[in-house]
């Protein structure tokens, strides 16, 4: 939701009537994952995409009558293969869309955890009686909203589906002889990433990093290399060693890094605290030779073999990569594979 919040908070400023589609479950092949939205105002503006074809139209059509009744719809649009490029899927396949009008407090509270980067899961009903009756809830299972209309024993069942779902998409809840679909959307952390070392390459990689939906910080207590003007757009620059900046920074789930700096001053200090937090990705730009020499020190500084073999390096899928460009691209491409659970048989890169 965070590529559609700046418009759809203007709307709100401007007192607009705003309807939101969210893409709940697609078969097949579909440009947009479970979860997507795209924002309609009843003049017909629109902000985001569930699709990136002419499913749009439709689903502009029904949120100008949700508008007008006051009611959610949910859409469901098959494609066969030929006709697939006419309604925005790259090949045959389905895709489910829960259109409603905008229900602005619920917004207002999901848009408070996105500025702070917090997580949040929002639990909507997809049918029966209570059709668009919703929950968010935090990450300790908190309901930070809920509609006025949902009964005790409904948001304890929505309560339930969010603790037991880890990721986005429709589940079934079964009660008795009853079933109701609801839609789990949860809106995580902005993925971050930290640059060990404001090096050449580390330039274009902050810069694709930032554009892609990263939250950027650079460590290097050389303040000739982390500067603001080489590095205008980086969320944090901290100008000390990495022991220190990697505990201010924090160090979790969504969390990775990258090693660049070749100095092992600097990059064994990164890699001695960041390795026992588990973090989902550690990166080190070196050669064979140089890390080779790397892990000689690092077990010498007690880390165990099993911390040592979760470093990534050489760094990036191998593209051939020479220019310090090319190399971000196959570095940031590593970690959005890491990211999104990809195979990465083909990653390293000769440096």
């Amino acid at each position: 939701m965070r590529d559609i919040l700046g418009t759809m908070n203007s709307w709100l400023e401007d007192e607009r009537s705003i309807a939101l589609a969210t893409v709940v479950k697609t078969w097949g092949s579909a440009p947009r994952r479970e979860g997507a939205k795209m924002g309609i105002t009843d003049e017909m503006a629109m902000t985001g995409s569930v699709s990136g074809g002419c499913v749009e139209g439709a689903v502009v059509e029904e949120a100008l009558a949700g508008l007008k009744d006051g009611k959610p719809r949910l859409l469901k649009f098959g494609v066969a293969d030929d006709m697939a490029w006419e309604v925005g899927l790259t090949c045959g396949g389905s895709i489910e869309v829960f259109v409603e009008p905008l229900d602005s407090l619920w917004w207002d509270a999901l848009a408070d955890l996105a500025a702070r980067d917090h997580f949040g899961v929002t639990v909507t009903v997809m049918d029966g009686d209570y059709i668009g009756e919703k929950a968010l809830l935090d990450s300790a299972g908190v309901v930070l909203y809920q509609t006025d209309a949902l009964p005790d024993d409904m948001l304890a069942r929505l309560k339930a589906a969010a603790r037991e779902s880890s990721k986005s998409g429709i589940v079934t809840l079964n009660e008795d002889e009853n079933e109701t679909r609801v839609m789990i959307d949860m809106q995580v952390e902005r993925p971050h990433l930290i640059l060990i070392g404001g090096v050449h390459v580390s330039i274009p990689l902050q810069a694709m990093a930032s554009q892609v939906g990263f939250r950027v910080s650079i460590v290097d207590p050389r303040s000739a290399f982390a500067s603001k003007e080489r590095f205008p757009n980086a969320a944090n620059i901290l100008h000390s060693y990495p022991d220190k900046a990697l505990l201010q920074l924090g160090l979790d789930r969504s969390t990775y890094l990258a090693v660049l700096t070749h100095d092992p001053k600097i990059d064994d200090k990164a890699l001695i605290t960041a390795l026992p937090a588990n973090i989902p990705y550690v990166g080190v730009l070196s050669s064979g030779r140089t890390h080779r020499q790397r892990v000689a020190r690092l077990k010498e500084a007690g880390l165990s073999d099993d911390l040592i073999t979760r470093i990534r390096t050489p760094i990036g899928i191998d593209i051939g990569a020479s220019t310090p460009e090319e190399i971000a691209v196959c570095i940031l491409a590593e970690i959005i594979a890491v990211r999104n659970g990809a195979s990465l048989e083909a990653a390293g890169t000769a440096r």
